[in-house]
């Protein structure tokens, strides 16, 4: 089988991550051991961002991928196989020693710390060009693919320079003016005439432009299939992508909507077209989301998610030779972790749904018995009739529970709270958090990174390693 065949074969298949991973589990035997260059150039960059992911996510995914599949994670195989540079990360930003999500990706798209809020806006309001616009002026294929609105903080860092994260309204028009490649995500809100203020029909811009456009997961296979060189648009929900968990389990999610790892496939194959090269960012940005909602379901299987398109990455970048794989995340958040028996923590493999499914299904007329008995359908866990009254108190009174993602002031604190007695799995808060965070390259030149670095080293590093100008 052609290398060309064999890649686009797997990368769709059920079991995608586990015959497009270049390594073994222990269990299984030998890894892939490769060297690579330290000052070899590449002539691909992948970037991909965990958002959200403190060490306590990385390291429970690896656990539940032990126990639930009987191997190492993606990116736990790749430090066991000794092929990456790894590193930490200083995450800070301009104003804070806790960034956000648009002041991080500043710092890799702009390559200056920029205030919390802002997308390559710097204190002095200078607007450094973001990165894949250098890359795209210097002739590569570039773009961005995420679970979350492809005009949100992190994809937006490597794109734009506006004064707000919020006005995604206008970045999804400054998408349409930059014409970059590939564009894959969520935010329907923005792109769509009967959503936006201003009535614009962003998708018929973009159609109009010569973008080829998917809003379902049938769309994007279609146009994959396809073949064709025209830049690619692809928008499959007003907010964010479903959570993994929950997309597993509902034929109509995983019909409507694909997975990460098929839209990294099909971007690859997309931009690897250009003879000069392409750079493109990847976002498992609902393991943010999940964090903030304290929701262990929802987070360990989006990290096993983003761990399948980092496997779709590196099978590429083996094969490929010329690529840089660089794997991390932007920012602790919530800083989970296991505090308790094997035994707890393994009912998280039997879980279906997400905390977030449970409580967007529970109304102020359920009684505790409904609360009970959907818990247990979605989670295998049978809480107590005081514990679901608990939960209960916060629909038959005005919702009072504040946090980032949580428009319907849902009890996420409080079933984390509760569910902590069944998981062992506990919080530390559900915001952000200063630590300094992973970071590992793999492939062309990944003997560039250093030990220890600042979020912003890694824009020179980009430009570097692919020997385009830094102006």
């Amino acid at each position: 089988m052609k290398r060309r065949d064999f890649f686009r074969n797997a990368a769709f298949t059920a079991a995608g991550a586990a015959v497009l991973s270049p390594f073994e589990s222990i269990a299984g035997g030998r890894h892939s051991a490769v060297a690579h260059s330290a000052d070899k150039r590449a002539k691909n960059i992948i970037f991909m961002v965990s958002d959200g992911m403190s060490i306590g996510t990385l390291s429970m995914a690896n656990m539940l991928s032990e126990r639930r599949d009987g191997k190492l994670s993606t990116w736990m195989s790749l430090y066991h196989a000794g092929t990456v540079q790894r590193g930490l990360m200083d995450t800070a930003s301009a104003n804070s020693l806790v960034t956000d999500s648009s002041a991080a990706s500043s710092a890799w798209g702009g390559g200056v710390r920029v205030n919390n809020g802002v997308l390559n806006v710097a204190p002095d309001g200078s607007k450094p060009t973001p990165i894949l616009q250098k890359f795209k002026a210097a002739g590569k294929a570039v773009g961005c693919v995420t679970t979350v609105p492809i005009t949100h903080a992190t994809p937006a860092g490597f794109c734009v320079n506006n004064d707000s994260r919020s006005a995604q309204a206008e970045i999804a028009l400054t998408y349409h003016d930059l014409r970059f490649d590939v564009m894959m995500g969520g935010g329907t809100e923005f792109f769509s005439a009967d959503k936006r203020d201003d009535k614009v029909d962003v998708f018929g811009k973009f159609a109009t432009s010569g973008f080829q456009v998917a809003k379902t997961r049938d769309e994007l296979l279609a146009i994959d299939a396809g073949g064709k060189d025209a830049p690619i648009l692809g928008v499959f929900h007003q907010d964010g992508l479903p959570y993994a968990l929950d997309r597993e389990h509902d034929e109509t999610l995983k019909k409507e909507t694909p997975s990460l790892a098929e839209m990294v496939g099909t971007a690859i194959r997309h931009l690897k077209k250009n003879r000069n090269g392409f750079v493109l960012q990847v976002e498992g940005g609902k393991v943010d989301w999940a964090a903030h909602a304290n929701d262990v379901g929802a987070l360990l299987y989006d990290q096993l998610a983003f761990e399948e398109a980092l496997a779709t990455a590196i099978a590429f970048a083996e094969a490929d030779g010329d690529t840089l794989v660089i794997v991390t995340t932007d920012h602790g958040n919530a800083n989970p972790g296991l505090f308790g028996g094997t035994k707890n923590f393994e009912r998280i493999i039997d879980f279906k749904h997400t905390n977030d499914w449970v409580l967007q299904g529970i109304d102020r007329d359920f009684t505790a018995r409904q609360v009970i008995e959907r818990i247990e359908h979605a989670q295998g866990i049978v809480i107590k009739a005081d514990e679901a009254i608990r939960l209960l108190s916060h629909y038959v009174t005005d919702r009072n529970e504040d946090g980032l993602y949580n428009p319907y002031k849902l009890p996420f604190a409080e079933f984390a709270e509760i569910q902590q007695r069944y998981t062992a799995v506990s919080w530390a808060s559900t915001g952000h958090s200063g630590d300094h965070v992973e970071i590992a390259a793999y492939g062309a030149g990944q003997g560039l990174l250093k030990p220890f670095v600042r979020n912003t080293d890694m824009h020179y590093l980009m430009l570097e390693v692919t020997g385009v100008s830094k102006g």
